[in-house]
């Protein structure tokens, strides 16, 4: 036994000791000889260095996942905005008995004389109308239209005449109704962070793939059977349980291809999935130009979807999930698929490497979990480190901007003048160019100069649209787009840097809780048309405006992270932006 040990550490010694020794002497040393490399460590081995050195970072393989993952996301696209559509406001005057002929035209030549002048030129009130000067109703000759009406005493619509059926807001009687129209948006949102839980859950249990097929097929379902919905009530819960048990189809895919591409690809990979997402609101909006009614619409997006079924056969399950549930035959044969794939060779010794650092990881969180039952709660030691507690007071606060305004602005495109399908799709195109700009200008100008003009540039437009004439339609609709180029620069840099500021034991919960009390600002985007209509028009531009000046502001309260090392403590992340010391 002494042997063996010297002649672990000590085998040249031994070869130049034992070369004159007799045959069985020879044999038993070549037997430590042997034996002798098991005692030295394994080599450190990550699913990132065999993407970069062996199989490839962006080969065949990822390429043909990434494509399935287009067709998948600019489902997710159809189905979280159509609501824009299908419960889009129409445009009503009231019913005006005595004058109405059959059939009833929306704007007929007496109009004028019955219903005040509306907000913009050449419109009318949508929900008054001049009071009738008898008590009678009669039908008059048209030289008497003039003095049929009291245009000093206003009174609500009794019934209303609708300009088309094309949305929700005909069929459930939602007329001048805007707070219970704009709620089915409301509701559909917070289903979204319902669903958060749940998928994480899935996702967790049984892999990705499950958790995108199940959502993806739920997403379908739930959504054809709304073409059936014949109440307020059952349209909206539809809505609801839609996005409970189908919105989380977007986080799978993302996770998917981000873990399956090189570090080198990887922001990239991101940026071009959120063009994706874009490129999906686009298609929605010219399919919703083609199909305009909303039941038809609701059939036209949702049947195809259907087809995600086969996702499960089609697209491969996160290596780094299997590893995480010690499954290594069928995340080592993936491998070697990607590789044959790609046409580069992978050695066993990698994968028994890779194999070996993965058993090691679950063994330290085996024995971490043990420990963290004796520490104090997250929540606790933020308390204890200053700048992490104002970084976590701050960084909510740019998500609800970022959410608010990015689908706020989405929202109230199809209100604006001009038409609404051409309004719709030129911004969510504009959104395209704002997600690349800030991809390129983050590593260059830094993540603190990108944030603030982003957000200060977009607060100058909403401004600027409030005070545009109505009739300028070009140049309020082209505010109107840097605005929302702006706010998806945000969005793609506020992902980016807040990853950035917090400690990498922790960095999952706290960028979730500043993600997740996002989900507020864009629940309350959906009722922004009905602040206008409640109080002034303006009001939802004031307000996008206010919040994106003051998240500008909150970015100089925190540090630049552009070339720091990613901080593991709560230590480390104190000290970055610290030009006095090293982030290490």
């Amino acid at each position: 036994m002494s042997l063996c040990r010297r002649g672990a550490g000590t085998s040249h010694g031994l070869d130049s000791r034992h070369t004159k020794m007799d045959g069985p002497q020879t044999d038993r040393k070549i037997d430590v000889d042997f034996a002798a490399p098991d005692t030295e460590p394994k080599p450190h081995v990550e699913l990132d260095d065999i993407l970069v050195q062996e199989i490839g970072q962006f080969g065949k393989y990822q390429l043909r996942s990434f494509l399935l993952s287009v067709v998948l996301v600019l489902f997710v696209a159809w189905s979280a905005v159509e609501y824009v559509f299908t419960t889009a406001r129409i445009n009503t005057r009231c019913l005006i008995p005595e004058c109405e002929s059959d059939p009833t035209d929306f704007s007929p030549y007496w109009l004028a004389n019955a219903v005040p002048a509306g907000s913009s030129s050449g419109s009318f009130d949508n929900c008054q109308r001049f009071a009738n000067t008898s008590a009678a109703l009669r039908i008059v000759e048209s030289t008497t239209f003039s003095n049929l009406f009291n245009r000093d005493n206003l009174q609500p619509c009794a019934e209303f005449v609708y300009e088309n059926t094309h949305s929700v807001a005909y069929d459930y009687g939602l007329a001048c109704d805007e707070w219970r129209r704009s709620l089915i948006g409301t509701v559909r949102t917070f289903g979204t962070l319902t669903a958060l839980p749940i998928t994480g859950f899935v996702s967790d249990r049984w892999g990705r793939r499950v958790a995108l097929t199940i959502n993806a097929f739920n997403t379908a379902w739930l959504g054809v059977t709304r073409y059936w919905a014949d109440t307020y009530l059952g349209f909206m819960f539809s809505e609801f349980f839609e996005a409970t048990f189908g919105s989380g189809g977007f986080s799978c895919v993302y996770i998917l291809m981000m873990e399956l591409v090189g570090p080198k690809f990887r922001v990239a990979a991101g940026a071009a999935m959120n063009t994706c997402f874009a490129l999906g609101q686009v298609t929605m909006g010219l399919i919703a130009w083609g199909v305009p009614n909303w039941r038809n619409l609701t059939l036209a997006l949702y049947i195809p979807q259907f087809l995600t079924i086969f996702y499960y056969w089609l697209i491969s399950e996160s290596i780094r999930w299997y590893m995480s549930k010690g499954r290594f035959d069928e995340s080592e044969a993936l491998l070697r698929k990607v590789a044959q794939v790609n046409g580069k060779p992978i050695s066993e010794k990698s994968l028994e490497a890779l194999r070996h650092t993965a058993q090691e990881k679950l063994r330290i969180s085996a024995v971490e979990a043990e420990k963290r039952g004796s520490e104090p709660w997250l929540i606790v030691q933020v308390f204890q480190h200053k700048p992490i507690l104002i970084r976590c007071l701050i960084s909510p606060i740019w998500w609800i901007t970022t959410t608010f305004i990015y689908y706020g602005l989405s929202l109230n495109a199809v209100n604006m003048s001009g038409n609404r399908y051409l309004n719709y799709i030129a911004v969510a195109a504009v959104e395209i160019p704002g997600f690349w700009i800030s991809y390129f200008l983050l590593d260059r100008i830094g993540r603190k100069p990108v944030l603030t003009g982003a957000f200060w540039l977009c607060a100058a437009c909403q401004i600027a649209y409030i005070f545009v004439p109505t009739d300028l339609y070009a140049v309020s609709l082209t505010v109107y787009l840097i605005a929302k180029c702006s706010i998806a620069m945000v969005m793609t840099a506020v992902y980016v840097y807040t990853n950035e500021l917090y400690p990498t034991r922790y960095r999952h919960s706290l960028f979730a809780y500043s993600s997740m009390m996002g989900r507020i600002g864009s629940m309350v985007a959906p009722l922004t048309p009905a602040f206008g209509a409640q109080w002034f028009e303006e009001l939802p531009f004031v307000l996008f405006g206010t919040f994106a000046l003051v998240s500008g502001i909150l970015i100089f309260f925190t540090p630049e992270t552009l070339g720091s090392t990613l901080p593991d403590t709560f230590e480390q992340a104190e000290e970055i932006g610290n030009k006095k010391k090293t982030v290490l």
